[in-house]
């Protein structure tokens, strides 16, 4: 007798989405694993030209993601390219409002002639931590989102000001927990010229993840558990061994019954 029943594994109870920067090159100079990430992650977050990227970056970068069926996001970030968009700048919440702005429908341009849109905004890098801090940075900053066009999701730190700024203007925030970097008892990140603020091996990354996603705590790095959610996982794209990270990331939440996939 032939027996026709397909026995398949349980569908995963649970989901995430794994984003990573992406596009951050310039002019000759190439930067990151773009298109190796492309294979493991499902949201990408590009720099629109002002910390990072160019025109010609900006365009590759949209017609690549939207080619492997990522979700675009637009990456604003300050003007210090010579900082990569990581040093502090005295900026105020009107600069904020139009730096923004003026990034996000840049980028936009590329994505609407790749025959793509955008799904979401996250700020790069000083910016995403001051507007983590300030309410009337973060203000400004889902201002200008909202303006462009309210559907565009916000990523942000879990439980920060910019998430708490997305509620008040009714856009859909997304909570961002970080799977390369360390935590400290506050729940910040730990400062990167900091000892151990970036985890070392795509083991370490993999069970921290795993313990943010299916539990709700992340270990610290003075090593108590505190509680954490995350809608997404940011990977850093411009780490040496960034698509081993973001590989040995996919195959082992899909491993642990976590589905990877772009909010929904």
């Amino acid at each position: 007798m032939t027996n026709n029943h397909h026995f398949t594994q349980n569908p995963p109870q649970r989901f995430i989405d794994l984003n990573c920067d992406f596009g951050e090159g310039y002019g000759a100079y190439t930067f990151g694993q773009d298109a190796a990430l492309l294979a493991h992650v499902t949201s990408v977050n590009i720099a629109c030209g002002l910390h990072a990227g160019d025109p010609h970056t900006m365009r590759k970068a949209v017609e690549m993601a939207a080619s492997a069926g990522a979700a675009i996001g637009a990456h604003p970030g300050l003007p210090d390219r010579l900082g990569f968009g990581r040093r502090e700048m005295a900026v105020s919440a009107e600069e904020v409002f139009d730096l923004t702005l003026y990034q996000i429908g840049a980028l936009d341009a590329f994505a609407r002639a790749a025959g793509s849109s955008l799904r979401h905004v996250k700020p790069h890098g000083a910016l995403y931590h001051m507007a983590g801090r300030s309410a009337e940075l973060a203000d400004a900053f889902v201002r200008a989102v909202k303006a462009f066009h309210p559907s565009l999701m916000i990523y942000g730190q879990w439980a920060s000001e910019l998430l708490n700024a997305a509620d008040r203007h009714g856009l859909r925030k997304v909570s961002e927990v970080f799977a390369d970097r360390s935590y400290q008892t506050d729940g910040h990140l730990t400062p990167r010229h900091l000892p151990g603020a970036t985890l070392s091996s795509s083991e370490e990354a993999l069970r921290q993840t795993i313990g943010m996603v299916a539990r709700g705590t992340v270990r610290t790095i003075g090593g108590a558990d505190i509680a954490i959610q995350g809608d997404t996982v940011c990977l850093h794209g411009d780490g040496p061994r960034a698509a081993e990270f973001a590989a040995a990331l996919r195959e082992g939440l899909e491993a642990a019954g976590i589905g990877v996939r772009p909010p929904q």
